[in-house]
């Protein structure tokens, strides 16, 4: 028996000999087609290379290439299991030409490949070809000897189209197309392709040919490309089938190996009781294990939202199959063993792979469990028959969590329907209570556009977790003011929506993404990216030529700018962990900032950190970042985040689901080892691994708010920058000291010393002079029993006129003090007033007598010392006039 692997293999071997590169499958999620929801054929990765958009360093190729149909206009799920070929996920064998061998060629190698490598009779195929393709029917006639009657003609359909002539789309590289059949023999049911009969199992298509020889316009005439090109696709699983001698994928010996370790997890057998159910986890588990292990992950919209009904389905099989636990997550390793050898990823990806299928599966059965039980209560007062409201399913669907498609289900075993038009409505309204609720909290009513893009093409696709370069389809252009356009020319300035993007929307304290986009007739500068009811604003400028909407468009994010934002953010979280080592569990984040440009982290404490304490948590950053450790994404409830010890913003409010990103390895960690030193509810994005940080230096610790610390730093190349700066600034200090080492330090605080000694002295010897020295010097007058100092100084500070009073008063032992200070033009006023009298006159009273007829405002203090100030001390005399008179009439 020749297994899937080995047929893979030979393929692959067949056209290296024949001077085919070897090219690696492309991802499941494309990069280069922002119509596709996932890779469905072999030639997805080189689209760009057929149009000349794309050159590469080989102009023949073959592939063994992943495929998913589960989605969008290709999506065989709901077949899957109760059919003989259908599969969500399948390889695609095939060889290319890009401009190098046609026809002559493409029909050789691949009669070749059937009959002499894989050993199948050509008694027993046939072939189809366009109906105007003669030089494609003359080639099968000389290369394979087949007769006209086994080289079926096949002709345009009453709508245009034809099976036998492909198109890349309205316009663009088309052309005719051959097919090879393998007939089953007379047992199966079925006729030949072309008649009423073709849909039957006795002929089946095992091989593809595109002959890509025209170019299409929008008029509908088309012009002989100069280079053509060939495209072909052979469906691995089901050229297994023929050669294993069954016309059934599910009978090769990859799924027989998956179906029998789900009857063995399962302890079912495989009676036709339980078998289809088997047949859909088997191809089930394919499926999501790749999307997984390429960072699809189960969510609400999108890509995510298609991955979780694959991933529920299978789920609820193994629930029909009487599984009362988590199944899908103990096939992993079944799956690992059939195709890991040449798909590494799943080796690679096997935790996040067993990890999201265990918790994606024991949220569903709560979800089930708890929604059949709901149904049945809704269902208990409805007539026999009767299908259930709209609102009844839109109720189980919005309060709790139990999808529309799974009630349908349960209701079909029941022999009853939903009203889905009821449920579409009641969907409808939810929306446009959100956005009354949204357009009130005092956000622009214009802004209610991103609403109504919401609701027409659902929640942008970021993509931008494992790439920086994608294409996405222009949705909307919005001008400034929210007016829709449907072109924008170079110098605009304005907002574009894209299906999806690689450009991350500011969020979580990490700023947006900043790159370029790029369609056939012009160019943007994406200058900032930010997301309002699940649509991706991208903030632009057109900078090339024109952009319009329903174009395709290149989009490329600013690597170097998004690279150090992910260092930033990802030692921001480190950072929270040292502090929390540092300082105790009572620190928590209280908001940050992740820029290009450096790191603000703001956190509970309520004192400035020591030296010794930076200097910790400084040092502690940087220890995890050299343990260089890959940085982990998982996706898990609140609840069961919170319960391995992830941190959450405080105040933050989470979905039902959350990303959870741990790094680092501690003896006595968190996470589901326990050896993690952090782990985070995060949806930003990280670097790959913690030395991809590079360095981190702590700038400043200082006080925000109440109760409240800011830490600035910066990581990589500006961390290494600071470092050199300091290293600079210390060599010039120990240049000018003449001295070096730790001597550096005593040196200057014993130069700040002898500065504050020389700084002492020279303000004793400025308010000696001032006061005549010492105020031995100053007359005292007596009035009302009470004798005064009243004086004008110069060449002193209003901070020099505290102390001279305190002199002032002891020489006097009991009475009163007024200094005036003129400096500049201004005025300093002190009063003083010893501590015996204060009874009878305030400091504070004198001051503001003083003060008013200096033409001054304010001024306080105490009853023994008070100071103020004035714009002049020109009115001096009356200000002592009018403290004499006040001291005058006190009591």
């Amino acid at each position: 028996m020749t297994s899937l692997a080995d047929i893979r293999s030979r393929y692959l071997d067949f056209f290296r000999r024949n001077d085919h590169e070897v090219v690696a499958a492309s991802p499941l999620v494309p990069r280069n087609d922002p119509t596709l929801m996932f890779t469905n054929s072999g030639m997805v990765q080189f689209k760009n290379l057929f149009t000349g958009v794309e050159t590469r360093p080989y102009i023949r190729a073959t592939t063994a290439q992943k495929c998913v149909r589960a989605g969008g206009k290709h999506n065989d799920l709901d077949n899957v299991g109760y059919t003989a070929r259908h599969l969500t996920f399948f390889e695609m064998l095939g060889n290319f030409s890009f401009g190098d061998y046609f026809k002559e060629a493409a029909i050789p190698y691949a009669w070749e490949m059937v009959t002499r490598e894989l050993g199948i009779p050509k008694e027993k195929l046939l072939v189809t070809v366009y109906k105007d393709d003669d030089e494609a029917a003359d080639l099968w006639r000389k290369v394979a000897g087949l007769p006209d009657d086994r080289i079926i003609r096949i002709g345009d359909k009453a709508d245009g189209s034809s099976d036998n002539f492909w198109m890349m789309g309205p316009t663009g590289p088309c052309g005719p197309s051959s097919e090879i059949f393998y007939d089953h023999g007379e047992k199966f049911w079925g006729g030949p392709p072309g008649s009423p009969e073709e849909d039957g199992d006795r002929f089946i298509e095992i091989w593809n040919l595109v002959f890509m020889q025209f170019e299409q316009f929008e008029d509908g005439s088309r012009r002989s490309l100069d280079a053509k090109s060939i495209d072909t696709g052979m469906g691995l699983e089901r050229i297994s089938a023929l050669l294993q001698g069954t016309n059934n994928v599910f009978e090769t010996d990859l799924f027989r190996a998956l179906i029998d370790a789900s009857a063995h997890a399962s302890n079912t057998d495989l009676s036709e009781q339980f078998l289809t159910h088997h047949r859909v986890i088997a191809d089930h588990l394919r499926s999501t294990s790749f999307l997984i292990a390429e960072g699809v992950l189960p969510s609400n919209e999108g890509r995510g939202y298609v991955l979780r009904r694959i991933m529920r389905r299978a789920m609820r099989h193994a629930h029909l199959l009487g599984a009362r636990d988590p199944l899908m997550y103990r096939l992993v390793p079944a799956l690992e063993k059939e195709m890991g050898a040449h798909y590494p990823e799943l080796i690679q990806a096997r935790a996040l792979i067993t990890e999201t299928l265990k918790a994606e599966e024991e949220r569903f059965r709560q979800t089930l469990d708890r929604g059949l039980k709901l149904l049945d209560d809704e269902l208990a007062g409805l007539p026999e028959g009767a299908e259930l409201s709209g609102a009844s399913a839109f109720k189980l669907y919005d309060t709790y969590g139990f999808p529309l498609d799974l009630t349908q289900d349960a209701l079909r075993e029941k022999g009853r329907g939903v009203d889905t038009a009821g449920f579409t409505a009641a969907m409808a309204e939810q929306k446009a209570k959100a956005r009354a609720a949204w357009t009130g909290t005092g956000e622009a009513a214009e802004e209610g556009i991103w609403f109504d893009l919401a609701d027409k093409h659902g929640p942008t696709e970021f993509l931008g977790y494992d790439t920086e370069e994608a294409e996405g389809q222009i949705l909307a252009l919005v001008a400034e003011g929210g007016a829709a356009a449907d072109s924008a020319e170079a110098g605009t300035a304005l907002r574009i929506v894209l299906n999806q993007t690689p450009f991350y929307a500011e969020s979580g304290g990490q700023v947006g993404d900043a790159g370029m986009l790029k369609t056939e007739t012009g160019a943007a500068r994406i200058t900032d990216c930010r997301k309002t009811a699940g649509v991706f604003v991208h903030f632009a400028e057109v900078t090339e030529g024109r952009i319009e909407r329903g174009q395709g468009a290149e989009l490329k994010v600013d690597h170097a700018r998004r690279g150090m934002i992910r260092a930033n953010h990802s030692a921001t979280h480190l950072l929270n962990e040292a502090l929390r080592q540092a300082l105790g569990d009572h620190v928590a984040q209280r908001g940050s900032l992740n820029a290009p440009d450096r790191l603000r982290f703001d956190f509970s404490h309520n004192k400035a950190l020591s030296a010794d304490e930076i200097a910790t948590v400084e040092r502690e950053v940087n220890e995890y970042i050299r343990q260089n450790t890959a940085v982990e994404t998982r996706i898990m409830t609140p609840d069961d985040a919170r319960g391995l010890g992830a941190q959450a913003l405080f105040g933050e409010k989470y979905g039902d689901e959350v990303r959870v990103v741990s790094m680092g390895r501690a003896a006595t960690g968190k996470g589901l080892r326990g050896d993690t030193y952090s782990i985070e509810l995060c949806g930003g994005t990280h670097v790959g691994r913690t030395g991809d940080i590079g360095l981190f230096a702590l700038l400043s610790d200082s006080a925000s708010s109440s109760g409240v610390r800011r830490i600035e730093a910066l990581t990589g190349a500006a961390a290494m920058a600071e470092l050199r700066r300091r290293d600079v600034t210390l060599a010039e200090i120990e240049a000018a000291l003449k001295t070096g080492g730790a001597d550096v330090a005593a040196r200057v605080r014993a130069l700040l010393d002898e500065r504050k000694a020389l700084a002492n002295e020279v303000a004793q010897l400025r308010r000696e002079l001032a006061t005549g020295g010492g105020g031995g010097g100053a007359s005292a007058k007596e009035i009302n029993g009470v004798k005064l100092i009243a004086q004008v100084l110069s060449g002193v500070t209003g901070k020099d006129l505290p102390s001279i009073i305190d002199g002032m008063k002891a020489e006097l032992g009991s009475g009163a003090v007024l200094l005036i200070a003129d400096a500049g033009g201004k005025a300093a006023v002190a009063a003083g007033v010893t501590a015996d009298l204060t009874g009878r006159i305030s400091a504070v009273d004198l001051l503001k007598a003083a003060v008013a007829e200096l033409g001054g405002k304010g001024g306080g203090g105490r009853p023994d010392m008070a100071q103020g100030g004035a714009a002049s001390a020109e009115n001096a005399p009356a200000a002592i006039a009018a403290v004499e008179s006040l001291i005058g009439g006190a009591a």
